[in-house]
């Protein structure tokens, strides 16, 4: 965002159960979040969406009851299909995550959605040891205000896969979006991913296509290489 906000109005939401909005409502699932994201459109008047992992899911199903999108850009959705899954993790993690163990529940994560890079060969003992000295320093440090604690987010994955889950199905469904859409990835990333793009892109023809070298799944985030993302953006939304 802060890489282009020299050219473009951009709004940042905090999802439900992070920062400043409110928590997770009862039986919360993909309709909320696309009830969220066209309350988000309504109030500004934008038309352009960027949606990265389960907000990209979130994207993609609005963009099929919304209109006002005119242009959509999605970060490896993880979409799945009878032939593809991208949760084989997740029975392990909400077993960790019912137990409160925080740094197994976070490792089950990592392992299951890691990058072509050399943490999936980290021995999984090693990574927890790390993870949970991780852990004990941040429960000592407060956040700020309107800052959601990184502890926190561990938790909120459990609504990501839930999302995932209802967006199941064909994805030649998808093909009767109306806006123009960008569909980006990453070289290192985890191959489900990878494969989640490139079924959508035979459904999408119209679609433009680009993987980034030398990144990975998170590569807009702020540790990550946003400039590269931040770059394809800028070319796509300015036409």
């Amino acid at each position: 965002a802060r890489a282009m906000a020299d050219q473009f109005t951009l709004y940042v939401p905090d999802r439900r159960g992070r920062a400043m909005s409110g928590p997770y409502c009862e039986d919360h699932g993909l309709d909320d979040e696309v009830e969220d994201l066209e309350a988000l459109l309504s109030e500004t008047g934008a038309h352009y969406v960027f949606g990265l992992s389960s907000g990209a899911v979130i994207a993609l199903q609005a963009a099929l009851r919304i209109p006002s999108i005119t242009m959509l850009a999605l970060y490896e959705p993880p979409l799945e299909t009878e032939t593809m899954t991208q949760r084989a993790w997740v029975p392990r993690y909400e077993r960790e995550l019912a137990r409160g163990d925080l740094a197994a529940a976070l490792v089950t994560v990592l392992k299951g959605t890691a990058d072509r890079t050399a943490l999936r060969f980290v021995p999984r003992a090693l990574l927890e040891v790390g993870i949970r000295l991780g852990i004990r320093a941040a429960a000592r440090k407060p956040s700020p205000p309107g800052v959601v604690h990184p502890l926190d987010l561990i938790a909120t994955i459990h609504y990501d896969a839930i999302i995932v889950a209802e967006a199941a199905g064909p994805l030649e469904r998808f093909a009767s979006l109306g806006c123009e859409v960008l569909l980006l990835g990453g070289k290192r990333s985890n191959k489900s991913l990878e494969a989640a793009v490139d079924g959508l892109a035979p459904v999408l023809p119209g679609a433009r296509r680009v993987t980034l070298s030398g990144v990975g799944h998170t590569a807009a985030d702020n540790g990550g290489k946003p400039e590269l993302v931040a770059a394809e953006l800028r070319s796509f939304f300015d036409g």
